[in-house]
């Protein structure tokens, strides 16, 4: 049993077969999924993917790359849709510096006011990091994000920011890259970070695992990344479905 916590079947890489990948990741143990939107298109159509999959669920939220699109009626909107029974967080938000299309300052601003909208609605928050650490755990400490907690989603940085983020109620989600030869810092993470705060993910039809790196990932694959943390932490890697599962399954309020 398996939980893929940040997939994206709403994204149009899967838009000819996206009932045969679902049907792949089911065979494949999959059991449970969340299917992240952050923008005007991927998130209607995230909604309508859980609500057509009894055990996938969404979250709503805006990608940080576009905050400069972000109007107060976009965030009025996701705040309406938080009310659906199968969106169980809000995200994904965040910071990320690697691209330069919304200034930082219109970044922080997005992020701090998705940090009250989950506060009031009472929902976990799924954080999206490109080279920004730092500024993001500023920002969440300042907002008072451990209030609800949530995923640090694809945890891309060393271990030594892992304390801050438990702090304030976050688990630490691993995908694809954790398995690449050349990545150090996930597999570091993966070893040192509490297993009962450890999620695993795909971010498909991102950053699929070894051997598929490169190629569209899926969530059939988020296999692959249990097998590599049950590997580096030398344990069963049933332990690991079945821990990171239970995991999810209490941050997102799954009954």
């Amino acid at each position: 049993m398996l939980f893929d916590t940040h997939v994206h079947l709403n994204a149009r890489q899967y838009k000819d077969d996206r009932e045969e990948v679902i049907r792949r990741a089911t065979a494949a143990g999959v059991t449970y999924m969340v299917v992240v939107g952050f923008d005007r298109e991927t998130i209607p159509l995230a909604i309508s993917i859980a609500e057509e999959n009894e055990h996938i669920y969404a979250a709503v939220g805006w990608h940080p790359v576009d905050a400069i699109d972000c109007t107060d009626e976009d965030l009025d909107w996701i705040e309406a849709l938080s009310a659906h029974p199968k969106v169980v967080a809000i995200g994904e938000m965040g910071l990320d510096y690697h691209h330069d299309r919304s200034p930082k300052g219109v970044q922080k601003e997005v992020f701090r006011k998705q940090i009250a909208l989950a506060k009031k609605v009472k929902l976990p928050i799924i954080i999206h990091n490109r080279e920004a650490t730092e500024d993001i755990i500023d920002v969440l400490q300042a907002e008072g994000a451990d209030e609800v907690g949530g995923v640090m989603h694809c945890y891309n940085d060393s271990f030594d920011y892992v304390a801050a983020c438990l702090a304030m109620n976050f688990y630490i989600s691993l995908g694809g890259p954790v398995t690449f030869k050349n990545a150090p810092l996930p597999k570091e993470v993966a070893i040192q970070t509490p297993l009962d705060k450890l999620l695993i993910e795909t971010d498909a039809p991102f950053l699929a695992p070894h051997p598929y790196r490169g190629k569209r990932n899926e969530p059939a694959y988020v296999t692959l990344v249990a097998e590599k943390i049950a590997e580096l932490r030398e344990i069963p890697v049933e332990e690991v479905g079945k821990i990171t599962t239970e995991n999810a399954v209490k941050l997102f309020n799954i009954k």
